[in-house]
């Protein structure tokens, strides 16, 4: 057995075994503890979101923030990991996926919330903030937050970052007659301006490219759905029942209850990012008026990318049927476009590649800002931010040129560690989150219009805030 395929048995058993339980029990928990805030407040999350454009006082605007982690949810995951779910999950796996979608709304509004509430200012005048610093701040644990910044930082300025690259190349090579150093060249000569532009520069290119590339993707699936209308049922039958089957399900696609939920939870958090402590140095970056704003927009993003995004994936391919799920050469990689070219036609090959360039391109930017700001927590020297971008754009050339199939699987080990170190601070601090949760509803009970937050003397918070934030001054 090669090494790649050792580190794949390996990443499998710990998501079966310990990720997949401690994910889902935390997303429960704080569902609870939260009333089902996603529930709950739901239409609020959507109203929210579509005024968060202002008040970004020269700063990280909130929809701004949305948009980095957006760009980094939406992204090959949605395409080639719904894909690698259906193929070695079976439909089963879209169910798990949604539960994990489902509760981890609760995960990404607490881990955001805590972002923010233990964010500090950064020379710049722009915030930082994270997992690494509520672990640090909250914790009061500062190795716990050296090792988890550390693993961010190599797993997003390296690993995700090649992963991403390897996915455009791998893609555009098969849709047309450029080589792999002719993409790498082009992702370079993309990349980099506005890598090392800074944080400022890749949340303006997401706040346009996150919400188009999901829309016009959105709007070929919808297409192909409102065609094949009368196979809809179907395949939410098919979901269903493959879910709960204790064998496998037709066509090329494989099966089994185990196999459905270890790759729907897998891929699920690949592509949402729910409790893997990611997204919330995104979700620290933005200028708001109360923590609570950041965590309700960023928990509206984890229903977006996979309720959304990945069942469209999910629909088009089980439309397109077993001629095409088994048709020989098919893997996750290529199934999705094969299913939409079965639908639409072969025209579709081309701008289906440059679809999962946008995608991949997106998230590269984005993994770039949460290398940035770990490596900040780490250390604010000069060097080491212009040695993240270095390194980030040197990941972008590296992934399109070389093959990664030990990166691939390893990518999931590193996610399982993240995820686990995050989710026990979430239960820990949980008390700042629901705090936080509760000043927020009293004062729009109370009529507020736009809540603030104060940190200190806060009657809903175990302690003050251990920063300048959210001081009485009402973050000015």
């Amino acid at each position: 057995m090669e090494i790649a395929d050792m580190i794949k048995v390996v990443a499998d058993w710990i998501t079966g075994h310990i990720t997949m339980w401690i994910l889902i029990g935390v997303g429960i928990y704080l569902t609870v503890r939260t009333r089902a805030v996603q529930v709950r407040l739901f239409g609020h999350m959507v109203k929210t979101v579509g005024s968060s454009r202002q008040d970004s006082k020269g700063g990280i605007s909130s929809f701004q923030a949305f948009t980095i982690s957006l760009a980094a949810r939406v992204g090959v995951g949605n395409v080639f990991g719904v894909a690698a779910a259906l193929l070695l999950g079976g439909p089963g796996a879209i169910f798990w996926m949604w539960i994990v979608a489902a509760v981890g709304m609760s995960t990404a509004f607490v881990e955001a919330t805590l972002a923010q509430v233990f964010k500090v200012r950064d020379a710049d005048g722009t915030y930082r903030g994270g997992p690494a610093y509520y672990m640090h701040l909250g914790m009061k644990s500062k190795p716990l937050a050296n090792i988890f910044a550390i693993i961010t930082l190599l797993t997003c300025a390296f690993v995700i970052t090649s992963v991403q690259s390897n996915a455009i190349a791998e893609t555009m090579a098969a849709a047309t007659p450029m080589s792999k150093w002719v993409i790498a060249a082009f992702l370079l000569a993309f990349a980099a301006p506005v890598i090392y532009g800074g944080i400022r520069s890749v949340a303006r290119v997401t706040e346009w490219m996150a919400p188009i590339m999901a829309l016009i993707y959105l709007v070929m699936v919808f297409i192909i759905c409102i065609m094949n209308a009368g196979e809809i049922g179907n395949v939410l039958s098919m979901i269903f029942r493959s879910a709960f089957a204790p064998q496998p399900v037709v066509g090329g696609l494989a099966g089994g209850i185990m196999a459905a939920v270890i790759n729907g939870v897998q891929r699920g958090l690949f592509s949402n990012e729910a409790g893997q402590g990611t997204a919330p140095n995104a979700a620290a970056t933005a200028t708001v008026s109360h923590p609570v704003k950041q965590g309700l927009i960023q928990s509206l993003g984890v229903f977006v990318d996979t309720i959304i995004v990945c069942t469209a994936t999910a629909f088009v391919i089980l439309i397109a049927g077993p001629s095409v799920w088994s048709a020989e050469g098919v893997n996750p990689s290529n199934l999705t476009a094969l299913a939409v070219a079965d639908k639409l036609g072969a025209w579709t090959t081309v701008p289906m590649a440059l679809m999962i360039f946008v995608l991949a391109f997106s998230s590269i930017i984005a993994a770039y800002v949460y290398s940035d700001v770990n490596m900040a927590f780490v250390t604010k020297r000069p060097w080491a931010t212009w040695m993240v971008r270095t390194v980030s754009v040197a990941s972008v050339v590296i992934g399109a040129v070389a093959q990664l199939p030990l990166v691939w699987n390893a990518v999931d080990i590193a996610m399982a560690i993240m995820t686990v170190t995050n989710l026990v601070a979430l239960v820990v601090l949980g008390q700042w989150a629901f705090g936080a949760l509760r000043d927020y509803e009293d004062q729009r009970k109370a009529g507020v219009k736009d809540p603030v937050f104060v940190g200190v003397d806060n009657p809903h918070l175990p302690a003050d805030v251990p920063t300048d934030v959210w001081t009485k001054s009402r973050q000015e």
